[in-house]
């Protein structure tokens, strides 16, 4: 039976595809965390408190570049160069979503409106990341090898979502609403449709590794589209509502360390 876990164990259990999948992941990550240190070096002064907790969610996404780093390095392998149609972040930005790199490699500061930019693409991204590490986590978290890689991961998911709930509402509240809600749908919109290519490139380029028949990668871009028209006939509205977060200042204090993979 075709599943979500036996996908990813089928993933996991060669080497091949599991330097595929953690190198596209450890790319993304690192483009995360150098992103988010750059507008934190870029924060406007009316938003300076804000800086910290920017720099604390790239501290972590440079984090989860270098556990997954180790994953591979645990079993002997090296990165290889992320196939460009699976760039997920090269990708957004080129559809216009979130802060471009040229503005993030300048050094004049940003404007609340492009905070509200950057907070907005992150919480449309940091939903779909949140979800998608919680499947893995309910998949895999007794894993001897990925078990807490997926659990850090998943805990940081999750405080980054929560921390962009947040301030995107404290913005609101001081009148930026239609603003944001403009953007984040603008984002979400976006969103859907490079995760949905994104998806199939990643499952064509699996394919032709573990050597997958016709049917079995007909059945999974099905359901990739499945998924695409799921969420634009409004699955995609998760990803703009807002509510105040359990989790209050999420992002408030430093970032944990990362594990040892011995």
């Amino acid at each position: 039976m075709l599943s979500a876990k036996s996908l990813f164990q089928e993933i996991i259990d060669n080497d091949e595809s599991f330097r595929l999948f953690c190198s596209i992941a450890a790319g993304g990550e690192s483009q995360g965390g150098w992103e988010n240190a750059r507008i934190a070096a870029l924060v406007p002064d009316g938003e300076r408190a804000l800086a910290p907790k920017i720099a604390r969610h790239g501290a972590d996404e440079d984090k989860h570049g270098r556990i997954f780093n180790a994953l591979m390095n645990k079993r002997g392998l090296e990165p290889v160069p992320v196939p460009p149609d699976t760039d997920y972040t090269m990708l957004l930005e080129r559809s216009g979503i979130g802060l471009a790199h040229d503005r993030l490699k300048g050094d004049q500061a940003l404007t609340v409106q492009d905070i509200v930019t950057y907070l907005a693409h992150s919480r449309v991204t940091e939903q779909r990341a949140s979800e998608q590490m919680e499947l893995l986590r309910k998949h895999f978290a007794d894993h001897p090898d990925l078990g807490r890689a997926v659990k850090m991961i998943s805990n940081d998911e999750d405080n980054h979502l929560a921390y962009c709930h947040e301030e995107l509402l404290r913005l609101a509240s001081a009148g930026h609403g239609r603003a944001i809600q403009r953007t984040l749908r603008e984002c979400a919109l976006a969103e859907i449709r490079v995760y949905r290519d994104v998806s199939l490139a990643v499952m064509a380029h699996m394919g032709r590794i573990l050597g997958w028949p016709t049917a079995k990668s007909a059945v999974l871009a099905a359901g990739i589209h499945a998924v695409y028209a799921y969420e634009r006939a409004g699955g995609w509205r998760r990803m703009v509502s807002l509510r105040m977060p359990e989790r209050r200042d999420a992002l408030g204090g430093p970032a944990a360390a990362a594990p040892e993979f011995a």
